[in-house]
């Protein structure tokens, strides 16, 4: 197998658009800028100076808040896959040198949305594009396969000796 060129890239993105193109169909249906309003409202941060880092735009982190509500995932799931997937990255409006928010940046966002009392009433109007388009949110599920290691058993010889001859320890 040779090196990819751009072009492979760039037929490799389309085909996959074509295969499941339901990210694509919600980010071009959903009039994503008539949430600002109240994601600024939810996300108001006061810049002491102009030192650090750039605030990351609230339409990108609810966008994250979408995915994670459709997918069922976690805040470490959600940054995980958003970096992973480039169908993800895309529909948040991100490309490849952008940085991804991380869980706890998602984590406070949502915190803040919530102490705004904004979060219902955003996922609400969402629901409410989805169903002028006669479209249903239903939650999927993206298996997590993490491995975790579990205790090892250790019987005396005489328990092993017991199960050996199909007979069950005391106790």
């Amino acid at each position: 197998m040779g090196q990819r060129g751009f072009w492979d890239e760039q037929q490799r993105v389309a085909k996959l658009r074509e295969k499941k193109p339901i990210l694509k169909r919600l980010s071009e249906s959903i009039p994503w800028e008539s949430f600002r309003p109240l994601l600024d409202m939810g996300y108001m941060q006061e810049r002491k100076s102009n030192a650090g880092r750039k605030r990351i735009d609230p339409l990108v982190l609810f966008k994250m808040l979408v995915l994670q509500q459709l997918f069922n995932l976690s805040d470490e799931e959600i940054e995980f896959q958003v970096n992973d997937r480039r169908s993800f990255e895309e529909f948040v409006g991100l490309g490849v040198t952008n940085d991804i928010p991380d869980a706890t940046t998602v984590a406070c966002f949502r915190e803040s949305l919530r102490k705004a009392d904004v979060i219902d009433e955003l996922f609400e109007r969402f629901e409410g594009f989805l169903r002028d388009q006669g479209l249903e949110a239903r939650g999927g599920q993206i298996i997590d396969a993490t491995l975790v290691p579990v205790p090892k058993q250790r019987n005396s010889r005489e328990e092993n000796s017991d199960v050996k001859t199909n007979r069950l320890p005391d106790g």
